[in-house]
């Protein structure tokens, strides 16, 4: 199938690939009712609780989740039994498709979209069961509808987050796929139409048509689903159409699945060119078996006649045999080819090819986004503690606010471990520890006692947000980045104050709010819930002064006043309030803000996307699995599910540096500024992301780009 960014050129996106940018999502968000993207005029996506009406029932929208192959997934139920269900919406925009086009193939997806077995039987043979197939009779839209809640990911997204599978994993999914092409390939199967054919082909097998499940036992099942019979018909017309597959071609896809799988990536790390299986450098040598196996099934070998005779092949395969050298694979082509030609003559060639296809793809390619080039910055980092170079002897005290944000970080838990046990002795063949020490300021409205300790020299070096009154005797360098969260109740999606606010606030109605200008949240918008204002502010003294400094710019009056009226409570205290009231039935009027690491992981309170002045309202936390910024429909008790998005975070208005802070003494030994160093390796960066910190720079396990499919 042609790249997803070569699709819909006729809609000028700024992600250049309009199916998987968040900007339609947005936009369904903030306008009630809007059918098309602000910024290109792309459909937008379907609104919440939003209803489809099919021939065997109609279906209400619960949330949006993401993108999969050409279409839009969300999860919903059938309104009449309460079942759940997933919607994949598929488009047939009007700038890429006519409408003797649109009304072609919404015919004929009513007609193919979806299988079953012709006798009726029910049968699991890992295929994913559809209920309907529904197309929009006036607008551009076609729906998929199908059965109960898929699993939870696919091929493509667990090699990024688990990497590569064991040869005896890869087996396990080579056996079960292929029973379920041989199930595809020989069963009398039913379409929508009540037709009935003998086999059909997949057409369609890849890392992200192919989904996972993965049980408490570590035992798992995949399935495969989006059929290209149906999921071509939203190829837009001016791309190339795929031909019709053919049996052997799904053997083949299943078999490169398998090579992907057992690799642990889909391209060469060091062209960033996809793969290439004929490169026997690129292999394991861990199961020769296997690899002759998959050799045969990608055609490199002598091919299987069929998946059932491959998958008889497969369950007679002798165990892996850890590499056994005196088996070397290669296909027959390149036998003949070492016979025909002499090397230097292969290499003059292959060389020559890829120039050729290099300039291709320059050419063809300007806009698409460069994956690379997003993590320059991190690939110019020391990789680790161990190659900091020139670290000093002896043992060195530093210091922090006693509840600032890094004597907090200090005590989470990482990798096994606490940061503070990890930071203690980073390098092992070193003789330098770094012990932290916090200190107490007596003047709320001047915490930075922790400064004063390092100019005095009672300590070696100090990390804070607040240097604004740093002698010329100090030097600092940032290491992180740290931030406010402001949150409110959202446990009730029904009626709470993170949906009715939009999911967002201004940096002026937060002045208003925490200087007693406004007590009730109609003030802000009559149809915001009648409430009292409940304004809360955390305990930590270095969040008050960032607050201060960025909300209410230091302006005396407004300090007073925020002092005043404004009730200081513990972050977790203010959460189980939230919980507390939430559960007596009572709509809460609470709002706080937290620093990141206290607020981000937690269910209770709604943090909200900040809006300064005339910008646009900037949400830093964003959704793993669609790669958007959160929405009040998300669901944040799954904690593995969002993240920091480091590029959004560095224009997040709440957003402010952590430095390190430390003597420009040339007499005194540098543990400060090595310390940073330390702190400013990928390993270092890390460590921080971990804990709650935002590292400096986007890292390769944050695949956030709405371009980019795989970054080594």
């Amino acid at each position: 199938m042609p790249s997803f960014e070569s699709f819909y050129q006729e809609y000028p996106c700024s992600y250049n690939s309009p199916l998987n940018c968040d900007r339609p999502f947005q936009t369904a968000q903030q306008i009630k009712g809007a059918k098309f993207c602000l910024e290109c005029g792309f459909p937008a996506t379907l609104p919440q609780e939003a209803q489809i009406k099919g021939n065997q029932g109609t279906y209400q929208i619960a949330s949006f989740v993401g993108v999969r192959g050409l279409g839009r997934l969300y999860s919903g139920i059938q309104l009449k039994d309460k079942q759940p269900v997933i919607i994949k919406e598929y488009l047939l925009p009007n700038r890429c498709f006519n409408e003797s086009e649109t009304v072609k193939r919404k015919d004929t997806f009513k007609r193919v979209g979806g299988v079953s077995l012709a006798d009726s039987r029910i049968q699991n043979f890992r295929l994913l069961e559809t209920r309907e197939a529904i197309a929009d009779d006036k607008g551009e839209r076609c729906y998929l509808i199908i059965k109960g809640i898929e699993p939870s990911q696919t091929l493509g997204k667990y090699l990024i987050e688990k990497g590569a599978m064991t040869s005896a994993d890869v087996r396990e999914v080579l056996n079960q796929g292929l029973q379920t092409l041989q199930f595809l390939h020989t069963q009398k199967l039913r379409f929508p139409s009540n037709q009935i054919q003998l086999g059909i082909t997949h057409g369609n097998i890849s890392l992200d048509s192919t989904l996972i499940k993965v049980e408490n036992n570590q035992k798992f099942s995949i399935y495969f689903c989006d059929l290209a019979i149906w999921e071509n018909l939203f190829i837009p017309p001016i791309i190339a159409q795929p031909a019709p597959a053919r049996p052997e071609q799904d053997l083949e896809s299943l078999g490169l699945v398998a090579f992907y799988l057992w690799i642990g990536r889909t391209t060469n790390l060091s062209s960033n060119q996809p793969l290439d299986p004929r490169d026997n450098q690129q292999w394991p040598d861990t199961d020769s078996h296997l690899k002759q196996f998959i050799y045969r099934l990608i055609r490199l070998e002598t091919p299987f006649e069929s998946a059932e005779a491959a998958r008889q092949a497969l369950l007679q395969l002798p165990k892996e045999d850890h590499g056994d050298s005196s088996v070397k694979l290669r296909s027959p082509a390149s036998q003949v080819i070492k016979k025909r030609f002499p090397m230097p003559l292969i290499l003059l060639g292959i060389l020559a090819l890829l120039l050729l296809s290099g300039g291709i793809l320059y050419w063809l390619l300007p806009k698409k986004a460069d994956c690379r080039n997003q993590y320059i910055q991190w690939s110019r980092l020391v990789r680790n503690f161990s190659e900091v170079p020139n670290v000093p002897s002896g043992q060195f005290t530093y210091t922090g606010e006693k509840d600032s944000t890094w004597s907090y970080a200090l005590t989470q838990p990482v990798d096994k471990s606490r940061l503070v046990n990890l930071l203690t002795k980073p390098k092992p063949d070193a003789t330098a520890t770094f012990n932290y020490e916090s200190v107490l300021s007596s003047n709320e409205n001047n915490p930075i006692k922790s400064i004063q300790e390092v100019q005095t020299s009672k300590k070696d070096f100090a990390i804070t947000s607040l240097v604004d009154q740093i002698t010329d005797k100090l030097d600092k360098k940032q290491v992180a980045s740290d931030g406010l969260l402001v949150f409110v109740a959202f446990n009730k999606r029904d009626s709470n104050l993170a949906n009715a606010l939009g999911g967002q606030i201004t940096l002026e109605q937060l002045r208003q709010i925490y200087t007693g200008k406004i007590t009730n949240w109609q003030q802000i918008n009559p149809k915001l819930p009648n409430l009292p204002v409940k304004a809360f502010a955390p305990t930590e003294p270095e969040a008050i002064s960032k607050f201060q400094e960025i909300v209410l710019k230091n302006v005396p009056q407004d300090e007073a006043l925020f002092a005043a009226k404004v009730t200081k409570l513990d972050t977790t205290k203010t959460q189980n309030q939230i919980r507390s009231e939430t559960l007596e039935g009572r709509t809460t009027g609470i709002i706080s803000f937290g620093i990141i690491s206290k607020t981000w992981k937690q269910c209770t309170g709604y943090p909200l996307a900040i809006v300064d002045g005339k910008k646009s309202a900037s949400q830093p936390l964003f959704q793993r699995r669609s790669r958007r910024s959160i929405n009040p429909s998300d669901d944040l008790c799954q904690h593995d599910d969002y993240y920091v998005d480091v590029t959004t975070f560095q224009s997040y208005p709440l957003g402010y540096p952590i430095f390190v802070v430390y003597p420009k003494d040339s007499s005194r030994l540098r543990g400060g500024s090595t310390f940073a160093e330390m702190l400013t390796t990928r390993q270092g960066q890390y460590l921080l992301s971990k804990v709650g910190l935002v590292a400096l720079q986007p890292m390769p396990d944050e695949i956030n780009s709405y371009a980019c499919k795989s970054v080594p």
